[in-house]
């Protein structure tokens, strides 16, 4: 299948998390469109099944592909460790696919640091993605796994720069296991939302690494290594969601500033 440089970039996620990386790579790459799918039904993925994970991200990847992306990132940290194999053997011979774990682990090979903490939701740490890779390239990298699994409907429900956001936030980052950690993966799409109050919870003292930039440079150099890099005009982004949520809408169109076309698609049954 010959893909073309015009062709849309597909994004997905569980939810609200994914907008993250869609804003990064708008900013990176404005020529390019953006069709955006946000599994709002389902969410949170990071207590779900293999199983689930699975079934779902397979069914949002063939939509992506009848909308004829060249690109698919699976901007979803528990999608990536748990169904990037599955959709790689299912679609890689006919698009690009991209996760989020891999340009972030690259990135992070290449500093100097010692002590790594690592946070996402059950489903990421569990499925230990993050400290394999990290502890393949370098064996002697201490890395500390912490699920947060209460940062995603926290976020999703609209709580953040409160008390309640900030209690949440310090009831699992004062745990003993991430002192002196020297910079903080955020393994969660999610989490650069709430990357200010992070930081600042570590008094400004640590990294935390905001993986959006990142990916975004990563599909930079993915479609240029490839000749499909838009260089004409880009069509209107596209978003879509499978639950209708307020704060969906108010979040996107905090990060993209303008009007969100948000349509509703239902296609589990």
């Amino acid at each position: 299948m010959k893909l073309l440089s015009s062709q849309p970039i597909g994004i997905f996620d569980s939810g609200v998390g994914g907008l993250t990386v869609a804003h990064a790579i708008r900013q990176l790459l404005p020529q390019e469109s953006i069709i955006y799918f946000g599994d709002t039904a389902h969410l949170p993925y990071g207590d779900k099944s293999a199983k689930s994970i699975i079934y779902y991200s397979r069914k949002i990847a063939g939509f992506l592909m009848e909308k004829k992306c060249k690109t698919i990132l699976v901007a979803c940290n528990t999608a990536s460790a748990v169904a990037f194999n599955d959709l790689k053997n299912f679609f890689s011979e006919q698009v690009q696919l991209v996760n989020v774990i891999d340009p972030v682990t690259e990135y992070i090979g290449k500093s100097n640091y010692k002590k790594i903490g690592v946070i996402g939701t059950k489903g990421t740490i569990n499925s230990g993605a993050y400290e394999k890779v990290l502890k393949s390239n370098n064996p002697e990298l201490d890395v500390i796994s912490m699920a947060t699994p209460l940062f995603v409907p926290m976020i999703e429900e609209g709580f953040i720069y409160d008390d309640i956001s900030n209690a949440i936030i310090r009831a699992y980052l004062s745990d003993k296991s991430m002192k002196s950690v020297e910079t903080l993966i955020l393994g969660c799409t999610h989490y650069p939302i709430i990357k200010n109050q992070i930081t600042k919870f570590f008094n400004f003292n640590i990294d935390v690494i905001d993986s959006g930039k990142i990916i975004a440079e990563f599909v930079k150099n993915l479609l240029t290594e490839n000749n499909l890099l838009n260089t004409g005009k880009s069509q209107k982004d596209q978003f879509y969601i499978s639950d209708f949520t307020l704060f969906f809408e108010k979040i996107a169109k905090m990060f993209f500033e303008e009007t969100i076309d948000l349509k509703k698609i239902d296609f589990w049954n």
